[in-house]
């Protein structure tokens, strides 16, 4: 199985700058030490002159702030580094790491705080650390992505005191960057039995021959009797005398197009994820299981335009165009132009191939623009129509409804899976393969699909 490249995000670091016109502000013990100079507000409303000790008191606090003031490193000498250990995934844990470096002469106590995108986590990300002069810190906190695509980190900013803690600055550090979150590998990697299962099929038909299981020739061999006579190499066996058969293996070096309808019907959410992201999953787990069978894969993403577009390719670097290309597929507010997305295939690929098309039925009473389109394309190249199944709609016509109200509800999921059945049953009397399965089995559906397709030389 192909391991997916290192992707993480590169470090990036900076120096700070004063945050405003004066970047400082009091301490917590500033105030501390003006509220004991309260204490001369008693005596003073019987002698006046105790007044003055509380203004001379006042005095010495502010000349306080000024030499621990003086004493902090200014901004300039506060460098900061913000380094990524790992690939960002969808709802895979993750840590960033944020290295200090103190060029001051004076021991500080810094908080950080990062203008980080809500899609990665939810609170913003702070952490203390305490910086001795001349010394660097380092201090982690976790990030889980929760959307694909590419996020945009803002400021970090920085407030810090000395150990006096009378004093302090306000700086800020321009680590703008922009980090790409990817379709998540390890659900991809469940798919390694379907790889080895794609494995034991080559070998096997090196020893024996099951018709309809590929007609790639791959070798000669002595007749057995389960042989076909088509299969027998007549000039080979004229020449040893006996019977000599050709054996062979599933092609290789076929095309897998995988098709992602980024529309509206994708945006729903099940089970904290859109059915979008269980598209790209599956999609994922396609390219890998078809990279490692020898052929080639291709992707295209649409909505009302189209997304994007990778021509045929395999290995590491199409390994990583497609994991970039699935991060970048974001689902839409508006339906998908699924009739430009035909267009644009049959421009781009002009042999046949499978196509592997992943999107939902709007429930309409005339035939979807979705199934014509699936319908046009069958025409040339095999279709794998994948439609991202409900659940809930199939658990509901099978319950026993109690009061009307849930009459009505189990009628019009009853009219709702039929209606899919049917277009569903239309593409298949057209040549195309479907598929309506429940987003968590999605992955392992589309893949086991393709194998099947191999098996017996669809494509």
């Amino acid at each position: 199985m192909t391991e997916p490249p290192q992707l993480a995000p590169e470090p990036i670091g900076a120096r700070g700058k004063a945050k405003g016109r004066l970047g400082v502000a009091f301490g917590r013990r500033f105030f501390l030490l003006l509220l004991v100079g309260l204490v001369w507000v008693g005596p003073g409303w019987t002698n006046p002159k105790y007044l003055l000790g509380m203004v001379l008191w006042d005095v010495l606090v502010l000349c306080l702030w000024v030499i621990d003031l003086k004493r902090l490193p200014r901004p300039e000498e506060i460098e900061i580094r913000r380094v990524w250990h790992a690939t960002l995934q969808l709802r895979e844990p993750a840590e960033a790491t944020l290295q200090f470096l103190n060029r001051g002469e004076t021991d500080i106590l810094l908080r950080a705080q990062e203008e980080a995108p809500q899609g990665l986590r939810a609170e913003i990300p702070e952490v203390d650390v305490q910086l001795p002069a001349g010394s660097a810190q380092s201090a982690n906190y976790s990030v889980c992505p929760r959307e694909r695509g590419d996020m945009h980190f803002g400021n970090t900013f920085l407030r810090y005191q000395s150990a006096w803690q009378i004093a302090e600055r306000w700086a800020v550090a321009s680590l703008q960057q922009t980090i790409r979150i990817y379709p998540n590998f390890q659900e991809s990697k469940k798919d390694t039995i379907y790889l080895i299962r794609s494995r034991q099929i080559a070998m096997e038909k090196r020893y024996k021959h099951q018709p309809g299981l590929g007609r790639e020739f791959e070798s000669l061999r002595e007749y057995r009797e389960s042989d076909e006579w088509r299969d027998i190499c007549w000039s080979a066996t004229a020449r040893r005398a006996k019977l000599i058969s050709k054996a062979y293996q599933t092609e290789r070096s076929q095309t897998v197009w995988l098709v992602l309808d980024a529309g509206r019907l994708l945006r729903t959410r099940v089970k904290g994820l859109s059915k979008l992201d269980y598209a790209v999953g599956a999609a994922l787990s396609l390219a890998q299981v078809a990279l490692y069978s020898g052929d080639r894969v291709a992707m295209l993403g649409y909505g009302r335009r189209i997304l994007q577009r990778l021509p045929p390719g395999r290995g590491s670097r199409q390994i990583r165009a497609l994991l970039d290309g699935l991060a970048l597929v974001r689902a839409e507010e508006l339906e998908a132009d699924h009739r430009r997305a035909t267009e644009t295939l049959a421009v781009l690929q002009k042999r046949r191939s499978l196509v592997v098309w992943l999107t939902d039925l709007a429930e309409t009473a005339t035939t979807p623009e979705v199934v014509e389109s699936a319908m046009h394309m069958a025409q040339r190249h095999l279709v794998l129509f994948t439609v991202i199944g409900q659940p809930e709609l199939r658990a509901m016509v099978k319950e026993r409804p109690e009061d009307p109200r849930q009459m009505f509800r189990q009628t019009a999921a009853t009219e709702i899976v039929q209606r899919r059945d049917l277009l569903l049953r239309t593409l298949r009397q057209q040549g195309a393969l479907t598929l309506e399965v429940e987003p968590a089995k999605l992955s392992t559906a589309v893949v086991n699909q393709y194998l099947m397709a191999k098996e017996r030389s669809l494509i």
